[in-house]
């Protein structure tokens, strides 16, 4: 074969190369659930693509324990004396990412999740499913879909209404995050005066929120919350972005969820919040909420958040120019 002919092959082939080895690379790449014991429970499911793992129990819940890269630390609070247990007649905090119904009652928001939850594996997608709560008559279901490669999970939360009434609620979905770091919530975007005189969202305080609090922030672009193990002190925001996201800043890692909202704050639960955020000295938590809706029995309601997980992510300042750089490219990221 003449030399000329040669090379045009392997040129050829060098060129096909990289797009060979990413069909490999796909066809390879898989979701695996498997059952599985954690942290004392000994009816969990394992979902992992082999960068990432989620841990959903389905003793009690329904609730996703863990997130986290493949043997690293998790980016979820769980609380020791939880752990393993499940019967137990009143609400327990546990940790992990739950589903409530929005506005927050004494009585209905609490109610107990300690038994066990049914789960349907379809593919690589994990549905646990709470049976009907005897005090609220809703069933609550989680939705988990781990993307083959990468950390992008879709979590769809799923409210029905299996009472006799119709209720009007909102979803409300909680990650409580582990002690120690930083939590990171962008406002909507920035103008100036006079060009901009509208509102653009409302900042929500509770009774117990702190304005001179040191573990808030506030830059022109940012809210931030500082989870402090020492300071026992409840304390809580909320806020209003169409574009509603939070990351959580530990250890050089960065947790981000993410939730499309409505257009306008006016048809969201506590005076048009899509975000909140709570921190006492335990943890810290992320939470996104969605509309309220009037659910006719027999009706149900989904949530829909997006997650990633980020490593070498070293904030230090947590300045504008830090987080525009270091932070916003990885929210956009789709």
């Amino acid at each position: 074969m003449p030399q000329g002919v040669k090379r045009a092959i392997i040129r050829a082939m060098l060129k096909v190369a990289p797009f060979l080895l990413l069909l490999t690379m796909s066809a390879t790449a898989a979701v695996k659930i498997v059952k599985t014991s954690y942290q004392g429970w000994p009816n969990c499911y394992r979902i992992t693509n082999g960068e990432v793992e989620l841990i959903v129990t389905s003793d009690i819940g329904p609730r996703i324990m863990r997130y986290a890269f493949v043997g690293g630390q998790n980016f979820f609070k769980e609380f020791p004396e939880g752990l393993g247990k499940s019967g137990e007649p009143a609400w327990v905090a546990r940790g992990g990412h739950r589903v409530w119904a929005a506005p927050e009652d004494a009585v209905r928001t609490y109610a107990p999740d300690n038994g066990p939850v049914h789960i349907e594996i379809k593919g690589d997608v994990l549905e646990a499913t709470e049976p009907v709560e005897p005090l609220t008559g809703l069933e609550k279901q989680i939705v988990v879909k781990l993307s083959p490669q990468g950390s992008s999970v879709e979590v769809l939360h799923r409210i029905r209404n299996a009472g006799k009434h119709p209720l009007d609620l909102a979803p409300w979905a909680l990650t409580m995050m582990a002690q120690g770091g930083v939590g990171i919530h962008g406002f909507p975007p920035r103008g100036k005066h006079p060009e901009v005189l509208y509102p653009t969202n409302p900042l929500v305080m509770w009774a117990f929120s702190n304005l001179s609090d040191h573990r808030w922030r506030y830059t022109r672009k940012y809210l931030m919350l500082h989870q402090d193990p020492s300071n026992a002190e409840p304390t809580k925001l909320g806020s209003f972005n169409k574009s509603t996201w939070a990351a959580y800043s530990l250890h050089d890692g960065l947790f981000i969820k993410r939730y499309d909202a409505q257009d306008s704050p006016k048809n969201y639960p506590d005076f048009g919040c899509s975000f909140e955020t709570f921190t006492n000295a335990d943890f810290l938590e992320l939470e996104t909420l969605g509309p309220l809706q009037h659910l006719k029995p027999g009706a149900s309601l989904e949530h829909v958040e997006h997650w990633t997980l980020h490593k070498n992510v070293r904030l230090r300042k947590f300045t504008d120019e830090e987080l525009d750089g270091a932070v916003l490219p990885l929210v956009s990221a789709r």
